[in-house]
């Protein structure tokens, strides 16, 4: 039962299910493409510009990587060509005197040459091939000549001796910090003669400084060799470590000249940028993560709870308006489905929406004017039984009349006086009855009265050999019936109900079931065979008193006046006889009043 009052809820609200589910399903979608559709073209022109920004900083740190590597050129080069530095480095053998002379000549020396890198926070080392070690900052690098004689960058140094190197040094070997030291050879430009190493030491953190004010979460910058050595990075976890991988990639970009590559390490996408620095001879690797980059800064989860917000008061508006809307349409639709059939006169209500509104105003219109039609149709019909009806009160068959006529001629010359003047009284009653107005209604009584008028008149001519009773139930001779609605059939179960058999009774019976008169004819005739598609049955015979159209007219006339609730019945049987029922609603006034 439960189940059923559902089905019955979702066919009374089918239009507005029907609407608003498939402006749901398109305000998600469109809400759900518009987001992805904004976050992706957000996420692009945002790393796109974040790619344009990055590979400018990266120029800015290069420029700065390159302004050191100039500063170590130029002390370098200061060094190499100061011939008091020189000399006193070349020297084998010093006395105290001589020594402490030295001494404040090569410091004064250094410290003036020293000032081009103690900006940048670096330290400056010299020290001679044999025994002197001048240290401009112990506390930055505390290291002394047997350390640095037994150094692997000293090798270096001394097999490269004309160009300037680069080393990452260990945090375990100097203190637990890495450094980043660069070296030359002092030597004589007449013979190569070596006379002494330069040591430019700067460490890791100072270095990061170059550049970690451009750095941010998901923006990894790192230093590496050409052996792929991570030499500096903001993450500090790479550092010292091998990444001939990202070594690859820089020197593919710095051979194609690439300048942003869409990389893939691990699990994680990254935009790679690279900028070759000639005077470290490394490269500079700024590292973007995808996601990490437009997590921190592209807020996908605001995004989507504005747009899950608009399309919550999307829904909400839609189902009010799309409510109301389809309320109104399906109310509409209620009070037509729920018009009486055939009756145009009831008007539905002009509410609702504005379309609901001009549908029922168009509605009643149409209900009007088909009212108004059927009035003129109905008059017309009417109009045309009318004259029909008229037609047959003036059909009385004139041999009728002759031969009553007749027979009270005889009755007269028999001098039977009194029974003549009873069938002349009869005929004069009939006739009047007969061409009175049509429209006119009758009641029982009367009508029984005429009857008995024409009964008497046929057995005045014939005898009593068909004999009629009448069965009328008292409380029914006050209702009104049509006018010449029981003669026809009487007049034809006299003159066709009994060809054959020449003896037998007619039954009138008149009496009232619910609120309806139910009037009988019934004889124990001939019968006759009845086919539906000749209902009523018709006789077109000369003998009758009224032509057939009398039958069908009184069907259809009472169809007509009282709906289909009411009409006549036929039934008949070959040899038992006919029974004819007519159904009629209780009438109390004049047919004046119901026309």
């Amino acid at each position: 039962m439960r189940q059923f009052k559902w089905i019955k809820l979702i066919e009374k609200n089918n239009l507005f299910i029907k609407i608003f589910f498939v402006t749901v399903i398109s305000i998600t979608l469109v809400s759900l493409l518009i987001t992805v559709s904004s976050i992706r073209m957000s996420t692009e022109l945002f790393l796109e510009t974040f790619s344009i920004t990055n590979s400018k900083i990266n120029t800015q740190i290069r420029s700065q990587f390159e302004a050191y590597s100039n500063a170590v050129v130029k002390t370098s080069n200061q060094i190499e060509s100061n011939g008091t530095i020189k000399r006193v480095l070349s020297e084998e053998e010093f006395d105290s005197l001589n020594l402490a002379g030295s001494y404040y000549e090569i410091i004064n020396q250094l410290e003036s040459i020293y000032s081009n890198l103690q900006p940048l926070g670096a330290n400056m080392i010299v020290t001679s091939t044999d025994q002197q070690l001048y240290n401009m900052n112990y506390s930055y690098w505390p290291t002394s000549l047997p350390i640095l004689k037994k150094h692997p960058i000293t090798q270096i140094t001394l097999a490269t001796p004309d160009r300037i190197n680069y080393h990452f040094v260990k945090p375990e070997t100097l203190n637990g910090e890495a450094m980043l030291v660069s070296t030359k050879a002092l030597s004589e430009l007449s013979s190569d003669h070596i006379y002494g190493i330069l040591y430019i030491s700067i460490n890791e953190k100072q270095l990061r400084s170059f550049y970690e004010g451009y750095t941010s979460a998901g923006n990894d910058v790192l230093l590496i060799d050409r052996s792929g050595k991570v030499i500096s990075s903001n993450n500090e976890a790479n550092i010292g470590l091998d990444n001939v991988e990202l070594l690859e990639y820089a020197q593919k970009g710095d051979d194609e000249d690439i300048e942003i590559q869409d990389i893939t390490l691990g699990s994680s996408d990254y935009l790679f940028l690279s900028e070759y620095i000639p005077g470290f001879d490394m490269y500079l690797v700024n590292l973007i993560d995808k996601q990490k980059v437009t997590s921190s800064l592209i807020n996908t989860r605001e995004i989507i709870l504005i747009s899950s917000s608009i399309v919550f008061f999307a829904v909400i508006g839609v189902f009010i308006v799309s409510r109301r809307i389809t309320k109104s349409l399906s109310r509409l639709v209620t009070q037509i489905a729920k018009q009486t059939k055939h009756d145009f006169s009831k008007r539905i209500e002009e509410t609702g929406g504005y379309e609901a509104e001009k549908i029922a105003r168009a509605f009643n219109y149409t209900l009007d004017e088909l009212q108004d039609y059927v009035k003129i149709v109905v008059e017309s019909q009417k109009n045309q039984r009318d004259a029909e009806l008229r037609a047959l009160q003036h059909q009385i068959n004139p041999h009728f009349l002759y031969n009553t006529l007749t027979t009270v001629k005889f009755m007269v010359m028999q001098e039977k006086t009194e029974q003549a003047m009873e069938t002349i009284h009869a005929l004069i009653s009939l006739l009047q009855s007969a061409l009175g107005e049509v429209s006119q209604t009758v009641s029982v009584e009367q009508e029984l009265e005429n009857m008995k008028y024409y009964v008497f008149i046929n057995q005045a001519r014939y005898g009593e050999r068909i004999k009629v009773n009448y069965f009328i139930v008292p409380d029914v001779l006050h209702y009104h019936i049509p006018k010449l609605v029981l003669q026809p059939f009487i007049e034809n179960a006299f003159f066709h109900g009994f060809n054959k058999k020449k003896e037998g009774y007619i039954q009138i019976m008149i009496h009232q079931e619910a609120d309806t008169l139910v009037c009988e004819v019934v004889d124990d005739g001939d019968g006759m065979q009845l086919e539906k598609e000749q209902f009523p049955y018709v006789y077109k015979g000369k003998r009758q008193m009224f032509s057939g159209i009398g039958m069908r007219n009184v069907h259809e006339r009472i169809l007509l006046l009282y709906g289909d609730r009411y009409g006549v019945q036929v039934s008949s049987t070959i040899g038992e006889g006919t029974k004819v029922v007519v159904r009629l609603p209780l009438i109390t006034n004049s047919l004046d009043d119901e026309s």
